[in-house]
């Protein structure tokens, strides 16, 4: 059984930070189960508890509360994932954002990804992704 965490072991400012967290309701909803994991078991409830109260699995509740031990708040973010590298450059990315938000195109009040995507030298889908990215 894992120990249980103590009043003692969550500093007020933390503790102020996953009450925040825990009431998010946009895309945060990750980070907000997360927190609210750490303040159940900031009560003194066991991981079989805590996972009966919050509706999860006892082994979900372990992980987060060990990540949570272990590097404090910071611990509850998201790491990088295994998968495909990045193609689109932070370079690239800058030089989008740029010209849609800073130049006009010639002839036109604002770009259109495909006159963007010409200029640029690069595919229509990569504006569309980046522009959706930064809600634009």
């Amino acid at each position: 059984m894992a120990p249980r965490l103590t009043p003692l072991n969550l500093a007020d400012t933390d503790r102020e930070q996953l009450e925040r967290w825990a009431r998010a309701r946009d895309n945060r909803r990750p980070l907000a189960l997360r927190a609210r994991i750490v303040l159940c078991c900031h009560t003194g409830c066991s991981n079989r508890e805590s996972a009966r109260r919050l509706q999860l699995t006892p082994q979900t509740v372990g992980k987060w509360r060990a990540r949570f031990l272990a590097h404090g708040v910071r611990g509850l973010a998201d790491h990088p994932r295994s998968g495909a590298p990045r193609t689109i450059s932070d370079v690239l990315v800058e030089a989008v954002l740029a010209k849609t938000l800073h130049e006009s195109p010639p002839a036109s009040a604002r770009w259109s990804s495909r006159r963007l995507a010409a200029a640029l030298g690069v595919s229509q889908r990569t504006i569309l992704r980046i522009w959706r990215t930064f809600g634009l």
